[in-house]
């Protein structure tokens, strides 16, 4: 069905950019609660249908391909930027807040697009709008890092690239539909390896524990609901049943969490967490199952909620604080009794307590994983469940709000009202659909035969199992997992190793040769070019200057000449022409 009635989401956040450098005085920063609210407005009304279809090359493009899988991601983006815009509105510095409009208009375009050229415009964009969040915190790791990042998606960008040109050469069509695994092409393999950096996929993933806790406290809040979920999207409408994804997504859930245990920064924690509860919507893709796909897209839609609220507690400890280190926190619990309890309801969350949005999506991957007869896949994701409560739902509020002493004794900046507002919408819809489960899986894309029902007792019983052995490990591996000042390069490790190649490879080779080009140069090249120079100021000088001068003497002479022939006498003038009129009869005489 051809529609004509959709406001796409993305128009109102690229309009505020636009318009947001133009604003002066106060009160503008209640404009950015609009597009939020047209977003949800227009998401929530429209009809499922193909809108903005845009004629190219003998195809259309599709601006907006309206099903209930882009439906169902689209409203969490919609809430989510509500609440982001929220939590900044406080913010000042106006490029903050257009480079998280760019990002916001990029991810809802990619939901929306019904061509992988769309898709990729709009990636392009989320990347520009994501790489400034980063920069504009302005530290000289966060250009570095900013620097990084930017390398990292233009190179996944460009795999991308690629598999789509490659693809419509060989099949005339930009079309997004579903590749089969047996039947998948080389060009479907390099759109996978670009959806995959995007997705964070180990160890596709440095990226994001890098960028992510140098990225501005707002900033942050964005980047951690969209880059990743709009990969999961995108994987789930083209590549869902792939193998390779069930198997990648488990190592993503499991080596998460190992190094989310051992960091010391709570913004680092939180990244690396990312990378585990990505996997775990990976890995339900992969597996492909109706209930897989549905704790995929359920999961990634409630961990939008506790992620970007857990971002937002991490955030109001680094804006109060100034310090997002757990080794210099501690003992903040009675001075923000607030951002402890809201914080606390994200924890619980992301570790499945029942109650709470995780619990209701996280146990449906697993329990599919399960009935498909996956039982590795299944068992890795449980043993993600556990360090997931160790080192988010424990660690870090233990050692920022409480510890063994108090640490922190330094002043704390006022936390602004906003933050705490923004905090309490994710908070109250994190404890609803934990409640309420059909708040979520009446928007699930895929019909199933039997609705999955989270509250029974033995998924009850399971998770207070898996919590209950998650604090008694921390319990005996407190002094362990103690935070320590040392930063762990996970497979930036790796990557340096490269760098130091390249640079003794090629780099430091083609140095060698421009400084002995160099020397030669000023040895003897220099001295040519002044040996040149100096013949030709000879040259102009007893050359071109004597010939010029010469003829400019001459010419003067010769005036001087004609200006005393020049008396003005008759009688001179007549005996002139008498000399010349002999002389011509004696030329003519001789002559003849």
């Amino acid at each position: 069905m051809i529609g004509n009635s959709f406001l796409h989401p993305s128009i109102a956040f690229l309009a505020l950019a636009l318009a947001l450098p133009f604003f002066r005085g106060k009160g503008w920063n209640w404009l950015l609660l609009v597009p939020p609210i047209l977003a949800i407005w227009s998401i929530f009304t429209v009809e499922p249908g193909m809108y903005g279809v845009l004629p190219y090359l003998d195809e259309g493009l599709i601006l907006g391909r309206v099903d209930k899988l882009s439906i169902v991601f689209a409203q969490v983006f919609a809430i989510m930027s509500l609440i982001g815009m929220f939590y900044a509105m406080h913010v000042k510095d106006k490029a903050q807040h257009v480079s998280a409009c760019l990002y916001v208009a990029g991810g809802f375009g990619c939901v929306f697009a019904g061509d992988l050229l769309t898709v990729f415009l709009f990636w392009e964009l989320m990347s520009i709008g994501s790489t400034f969040l980063v920069f504009l915190n302005r530290t000289e790791e966060s250009i570095h890092a900013g620097f990084r990042y930017f390398m990292y998606h233009t190179v996944g960008g460009l795999f991308l690239l690629a598999g789509l040109l490659l693809r419509y050469k060989a099949l005339g069509t930009f079309a997004f539909v579903h590749t089969a695994p047996m039947g998948a092409q080389y060009y479907d393999w390099l759109i996978l390896i670009g959806f995959c950096v995007n997705a964070a996929v180990v160890p596709l993933h440095a990226w994001l524990p890098d960028a992510y806790p140098r990225g501005t406290v707002t900033g942050s809040v964005f980047m951690c609901a969209y880059t990743t979920k709009t990969a999961v999207y995108v994987l789930c409408r083209g590549f869902a049943g792939w193998e390779v994804l069930a198997v990648a997504g488990t190592v993503m859930a499991v080596y998460g969490v190992l190094y989310a245990c051992i960091e010391n920064n709570a913004r680092r924690i939180l990244s690396y967490h990312i990378v585990s509860q990505v996997g775990y919507m990976v890995a339900g893709i992969g597996i492909g199952t109706a209930m897989t796909i549905n704790g995929a897209v359920a999961h990634a839609y409630a961990h939008i909620l506790y992620k970007g609220l857990l971002f937002m507690g991490a955030g109001c400890l680094l804006y109060a604080a100034g310090t997002q280190k757990l080794d210099e926190l501690g003992g903040l619990v009675k001075r923000l009794p607030w951002v402890m309890v809201l914080y606390m309801i994200a924890a619980l969350s992301i570790s499945g307590m029942p109650v709470f949005n995780g619990f209701i999506s996280k146990t449906m991957t697993i329990a599919g994983a399960a009935e498909a007869h996956r039982t590795w896949l299944a068992a890795g994701l449980e043993i993600a469940a556990v360090g997931t409560f160790v080192s988010v739902g424990i660690k870090l509020p233990y050692f920022a709000f409480w510890g063994r002493r108090p640490t922190y004794q330094g002043e704390l900046r006022p936390i602004p009202w906003n933050m705490y507002v923004g905090m309490a919408i994710a908070g109250a819809l994190c404890i609803a659909q934990g409640v309420y489960p059909r708040i979520l899986y009446a928007y699930l894309p895929v019909a199933q035969e039997h609705m999955y029902t989270p509250w029974t007792v033995w998924h009850v019983l399971q998770a207070g199992l898996i919590l209950g052995f998650s604090g008694l490990a921390f319990y005996f591996l407190r002094y362990v997992i103690t935070p320590h000042k040392k930063l762990n390069l996970d497979f930036d490790y790796y990557y340096r190793l490269i760098g130091r190649w390249v640079l003794a490879v090629l780099c430091r080779p083609v140095a060698w040769i421009d400084d002995r080009w160099t020397e030669a140069y000023r040895a003897g090249g220099l001295r040519g070019l002044m040996a040149v120079a100096a013949g030709t100021v000879w040259f102009d000088k007893h050359g071109i200057d004597t010939v010029v001068d010469g003829t400019a003497y001459s010419v003067k002479d010769i005036g001087k000449v004609g200006a005393k022939v020049q008396s003005g006498r008759l009688q001179d003038y007549i005996a002139l022409a008498a000399v010349l009129a002999l002389c011509v009869f004696a030329l003519v005489w001789y002559l003849g």
